[in-house]
C-alpha cells in the first residue's frame, strides 16, 4: 500500500474569549484570549488528515496564520513515506527557507508556525501507524529516534553518538516504564489556581478544590508589586500547607537585579522554583539569578525559542528546571533534541503547559522523555491547565494530578467540528455575535 499524501493545507485563526474571566493572566499578559492557528493536513485518504496548532493569546495570531501559509510549500506533496524517509532533512527544509531564514531563522512567527505543520505532520503520521505519537516514538529504536534530530549547533554540547548512547543505555527497561505510565501516568501541578487577575476568594476556593482533588504542586503568577505578590504567596501557603510545593512565575517581568531581590523577598514562602525570571533570551541573566537564589530552582523553556537557547541555558548552568514547549519550538523533531540535552546535562524536562492544546501536547511528550530518554520521576511534574479541554475530541486526561496516558491514534489536538466552527476568527458565530453586542446590533 502506498503511503498518503499530502495534497493541501487548511489553517484556521482559532480563538477563545478567555480574557473575560481573566484566565491565563499574568504580570505581562493581562487579557490573554488563548488562540491557535489550527493546521490540517488533508491527504489523497479523504478519511485520513493530520491536525496541529500553534498557541498564542490572541492579536497576531493571524501572523502565525500567514507563516503558516508562507510555509505550506515545504509540506504539500510530500507523501508520508517521504517525510518518514528523511525525518530530520525534512524538518530542515521547513527552518533552511532560503528565503524566509532572513525573517527567522529559527524563531518567532516563523518558527510558531513550523511546530504546527511539524505537529500535524506526526499527528498524520501517528493515525496512519494506528498509535498515540508517544507511543510511536518509544517504539523506535535508538537509531530511529536519532535520525528524527537535526544535530546542527548542537554539537559542541551534544553528538549523535552521546544521543544514542542514552537512548541505548535506557532501552532495556523501556518496557517497565512504559507498563508504570500506563497504570499510573506522569505527576502533574496546577497552574488554574494561580492567575493574576483572580480574586483572593476565587484563588481560596480553587485551592480548596485542588487539594480535594489530589493535587500538591501549585503554580502562582508573581510580578505585580512586592506587596501583593508577598501578600498573594501567604493567601495561597496558607490554603496550601507547608507541605505542598509552590511555584512561581514572573513572566518575563524584572530584570536581572529585581529578579534577585524580590525572589529573596519571597524565599519565606518556600518556592520550589521561579519560572521567566527575567528576559528568555538572556542567558547569562538567568545564570546570575540561578547562583543568587539557591536553593530556589530557576525555570524557563516557554519562550525559549529554539534548542541553541535551551543548550546555553544549560551550558551556563542557569537552569535547575526545562520547560520545554511543544509550540515555541519546532515540532516534535526539535523537541527531542532538547530532551535528551536536558537529560545529559541532568536537568530535570518539567514542560509548559498553559495553553489551547498545550496539554494535549505534553500529555505525549513527558511520556516520551520518561519512556525513552530522562527515565526518572525525580524533581518532576508537567503543568496542567483545565481551560478549553472540552473542545478537543480526545483531551488530555489527568487523574489524582497525574496525566494518563493517551490511548487514541494522533498527537491528541483533533479539534471538535463545531468548536472550530464557533470559535473561527473573525467570522465564526461567537465573535460575529461579540461584535453586534458591542455595536448594540441583533441579527
Amino acid at each position: 500500500m502506498t503511503d498518503p499524501r499530502i495534497l493541501s493545507v487548511d489553517v484556521v485563526d482559532l480563538r477563545f474569549p478567555t480574557s473575560d474571566a481573566r484566565d491565563g493572566s499574568d504580570a505581562m499578559h493581562r487579557d490573554p484570549d488563548y488562540s491557535a492557528a489550527y493546521v490540517i493536513l488533508r491527504t489523497d485518504v479523504p478519511e485520513l488528515a493530520g491536525h496541529g496548532l500553534t498557541f498564542t493569546i490572541g492579536r497576531g495570531n493571524e501572523l502565525c496564520v500567514a507563516a503558516v501559509r508562507a510555509l505550506e510549500r515545504h509540506v504539500i506533496g510530500r507523501s508520508l513515506g517521504e517525510i518518514r524517509g528523511a525525518p530530520a532533512e525534512f524538518w530542515r527544509d521547513l527552518v533552511d527557507d532560503s528565503q524566509l531564514r532572513w525573517v527567522g531563522p529559527e524563531k518567532g512567527v516563523l518558527h510558531l508556525a513550523t511546530a504546527a505543520l511539524v505537529n500535524a505532520a506526526w499527528d498524520l503520521e501517528a493515525k496512519h501507524a494506528g498509535k498515540p505519537l508517544w507511543k510511536l516514538i518509544v517504539d523506535l529504536s535508538p537509531e530511529q529516534l536519532v535520525d528524527l534530530i537535526d544535530f546542527r549547533y548542537l554539537t559542541d554540547a551534544l553528538t549523535r553518538d552521546e544521543a544514542l548512547a542514552i537512548l541505548r543505555a535506557n532501552a532495556p527497561t523501556k518496557a517497565a516504564r512504559e507498563q508504570q505510565m500506563r497504570a499510573r501516568g506522569f505527576p502533574a501541578y496546577t497552574t488554574s489556581v494561580g492567575w493574576l487577575g483572580y480574586s483572593d476568594e476565587k484563588v481560596r476556593a480553587l485551592c480548596k478544590q485542588a487539594l480535594r482533588e489530589g493535587w500538591r504542586h501549585f503554580k502562582m503568577k508573581v510580578g505585580a508589586s512586592a506587596d501583593d505578590d508577598a501578600r498573594r504567596a501567604a493567601l495561597l501557603r496558607s490554603e496550601i500547607g507547608p507541605d505542598c510545593k509552590l511555584m512561581m512565575d514572573a513572566n518575563q517581568r524584572w530584570d536581572v537585579p529585581e529578579a534577585i531581590a524580590r525572589m529573596k523577598e519571597l524565599a519565606r514562602f518556600d518556592p520550589w522554583w521561579i519560572e521567566e525570571p527575567t528576559s528568555p533570551d538572556d542567558v547569562l541573566g538567568h545564570a546570575a539569578i540561578a547562583r543568587a537564589i539557591a536553593p530556589i530552582g530557576v525555570a524557563t523553556g516557554e519562550m525559549c525559542q529554539n534548542r541553541v537557547i535551551f543548550k546555553q541555558l544549560l551550558q551556563a548552568g542557569a537552569l535547575r528546571f526545562c520547560q520545554v514547549d511543544a509550540c515555541r519550538l519546532g515540532g516534535v523533531n526539535e523537541v527531542l533534541s532538547v530532551l535528551l540535552l536536558a537529560k545529559k546535562f541532568g536537568v530535570p524536562v518539567c514542560p509548559h503547559a498553559g495553553g489551547v492544546g498545550l496539554c494535549e501536547y505534553v500529555n505525549h511528550l513527558v511520556l516520551i522523555d520518561y519512556i525513552a530518554i530522562g527515565a526518572s520521576l525525580e524533581n518532576r511534574a508537567a503543568e496542567y491547565v483545565s481551560h478549553l479541554a472540552d473542545h478537543f475530541e480526545t483531551p488530555a486526561v489527568v487523574r489524582d494530578a497525574h496525566y494518563q496516558a493517551p490511548l487514541a491514534p494522533g498527537y491528541g489536538v483533533t479539534m471538535r467540528a463545531d468548536s472550530l466552527a464557533q470559535y473561527r476568527f473573525p467570522d465564526g458565530p461567537v465573535w460575529r455575535a461579540r461584535r453586534a453586542s458591542r455595536s448594540g446590533v441583533l441579527h
